[in-house]
C-alpha cells in the first residue's frame, strides 16, 4: 500500500489529471510501488491484466515471442506506463514486459480503473489519450522497421540519442548491443557489421561508447524523418 504522502504523489499522474480527487484515491488505494531487479518479468503475454503499471526508474523492455522466436516492440523509459490496452478492454496481454535493469513500478489495480473510466470523462479522456499515444508510438516504430534499411535504422537512433543526450557527439548505449540489435530488428552479429560500415561516416564505437565526428554525415545517412524519428509529432 501506499503511503499518504506518497499517494498525494501518484495523484498527481497525467492519468488523473482533471479528474475527480476521489477517483485518483480509490484507483490508488490498493497500489505499490514494487522494486524489480534486473532481468525480472513484470508481466507475462497471455496472461491476464489485472494490474496497470507505471515505469518510475530503470528501463523496460516489451518482448513478443512465437515458436521459440521473440522480436523486441518497444524499450520504455521512465516515467511511462505500460499495458493500459489490455488493462482497458479487461483482455490477456499481448507482449511480456520486463526489466532492463533495476526498476521501480508502480502497480495499479485494473479494476477501479475499468470501472471509474466509464463515470469519470477526464480519466477516459486521459486513457483515450494514452492509447492514442502508444498507437501512434508502435505505427512510427513500424514505419522505422519497414521503410528503412538496417544502416538507415541504425544511423537514425544514433542521431536521435545523440539529441536525447544533450547533442554533444558522444554518448554511452543505454543498454547492451544485442539489446539494440533487438530493438532495431536486427541479428547482433549484423548490428556489428553495421557499426562496422558507420566508421566510413566517423562514427566511433568503442564497448558501449559512441563518439560521433561528423554528425552532418551521420544526418544525411539517415535521413530523418519527424513523421517516424519525433515521438512529439
Amino acid at each position: 500500500m501506499l503511503a499518504s504522502q506518497n499517494r498525494e504523489k501518484w495523484e498527481r499522474l497525467d492519468l488523473f489529471n482533471g479528474s475527480a480527487p476521489a477517483t485518483a484515491e480509490e484507483i490508488l488505494a490498493g497500489a505499490r510501488v514494487q522494486h524489480y531487479p534486473t532481468g525480472s518479468e513484470v508481466v507475462r503475454e497471455g496472461e491476464p491484466a489485472d494490474y496497470l503499471y507505471v515505469l518510475l526508474s530503470g528501463q523496460v523492455q516489451i518482448v513478443a515471442h512465437d515458436n521459440g522466436h521473440e522480436t523486441t516492440i518497444l524499450i520504455l523509459e521512465p516515467p511511462h506506463s505500460f499495458v493500459m490496452a489490455a488493462v482497458y478492454l479487461d483482455r490477456v496481454f499481448l507482449q511480456t514486459a520486463r526489466t532492463l535493469e533495476a526498476a521501480d513500478i508502480l502497480v495499479i489495480p485494473a479494476e477501479p480503473i475499468r470501472r471509474f473510466a466509464q463515470i469519470d470523462i477526464a480519466l477516459a479522456n486521459n486513457v483515450s489519450r494514452e492509447l492514442a499515444l502508444a498507437y501512434r508510438m508502435v505505427a512510427q516504430e513500424l514505419k522505422n522497421q519497414k521503410l528503412r534499411p538496417s544502416l538507415q535504422r541504425l544511423a537514425n537512433w544514433l542521431v536521435r540519442r545523440d539529441i536525447e543526450t544533450g547533442s554533444s557527439g558522444k554518448f554511452r548505449l543505454p543498454f547492451e548491443k544485442k539489446v539494440l540489435a533487438a530493438k532495431l530488428g536486427m541479428a547482433p552479429e549484423a548490428l556489428s557489421r553495421t557499426f562496422v560500415t558507420l566508421a566510413k561516416y566517423d562514427v566511433i564505437v568503442q564497448g558501449r561508447d559512441v563518439e560521433i565526428r561528423d554528425m552532418n554525415s551521420l544526418v544525411r545517412l539517415a535521413k530523418p524523418s519527424p513523421l517516424i524519428d519525433d515521438p512529439s509529432v
